[in-house]
């Protein structure tokens, strides 16, 4: 966006966007597919209550990290084979994927709100708006395309840690993506919903922030340093966004730029064993 000398406010070159817990409710969503996963495992004859189920994968999510991607396996040999006597304990765990891929073709969905607004920045010509987020790099672009909003995105801007080798709370993983698309970290909005990895982190470099504090599992989380500002959904973003970079935000029937993109699942990806 072209800086006016008379304008006391900051341009804007671009802004950046985490995914789990920013773009749609990640904590709803996996509580959905845990629990649908272990009613399936019992269903084909694990003889395991759902609650200790429910217990036990959670304890092995945090034992090895939510982008493990073997949850099921490790669940099941946590319990003693008289639970599932008699039964393969592969159609148990075989089982367990399949509702839990279900229930993403089901339940994963964006915020209406932040598909909206995303919609109308992509009819803002220049800006650039892109994606830095932690995690698994199938996995996380997994969710770009199964949450619809690839095409509204600058495909160059997508900065997964693993793909890049650097994660978050390294600076450095912000200071890439600015690096990458030449741009100045001061012109540089990040919205994400942690304090420690999306606040701090981008301030070090001097990046604009911004805190999505919409009751999510990192909401009561402090960091060292206070995002540049907190919106508790994003119709509080865009009015920001007009208000402090003066961006003229068209309506949904204004010409959009081209991104290219799509929105098919990449084949094969249903036979990924989820990381939950």
């Amino acid at each position: 966006m072209p800086a006016n000398p008379t304008d006391p406010r900051p341009g804007l070159d671009a802004i950046f966007f985490d995914i789990d817990d920013t773009l749609f409710s990640t904590s709803e969503f996996a509580q959905k597919a845990r629990e649908a996963s272990v009613e399936a495992m019992i269903k084909v004859g694990l003889e395991v209550e759902k609650e200790v189920l429910l217990q036990e994968l959670q304890e092995v999510v945090t034992e090895f990290t939510s982008n493990y991607d073997h949850h099921f396996d490790q669940l099941l040999r946590r319990i003693p084979k008289r639970y599932f006597k008699g039964v393969n304990p592969a159609i148990i765990i075989a089982a367990g994927v399949v509702a839990y891929h279900d229930t993403k073709i089901r339940e994963l969905a964006p915020y209406p709100d932040a598909v909206r607004l995303l919609r109308q920045l992509a009819r803002v010509p220049e800006l650039v708006r892109g994606i830095i987020t932690s995690g698994l790099m199938i996995k996380q672009a997994e969710k770009l395309v199964r949450l619809g909003v690839y095409d509204l995105l600058t495909p160059t801007a997508i900065f997964i840690s693993d793909q890049i080798g650097i994660n978050k709370p390294n600076p450095k993983l912000y200071r890439r993506a600015c690096s990458d698309l030449n741009l100045k970290p001061a012109r540089c909005i990040y919205v994400g919903d942690r304090p420690r990895s999306d606040v701090d982190p981008p301030n070090a470099l001097g990046m604009i922030t911004v805190q999505l504090k919409r009751g999510g599992r990192h909401e009561k989380e402090e960091g060292k340093t206070k995002p540049s500002h907190e919106v508790r959904d994003f119709d509080e973003l865009k009015g920001i966004l007009e208000r402090d970079f003066a961006l003229a935000i068209p309506g949904d029937d204004a010409p959009r730029s081209g991104t290219g993109g799509h929105e098919a699942t990449p084949p094969g990806m249903e036979a990924l064993q989820p990381s939950v």
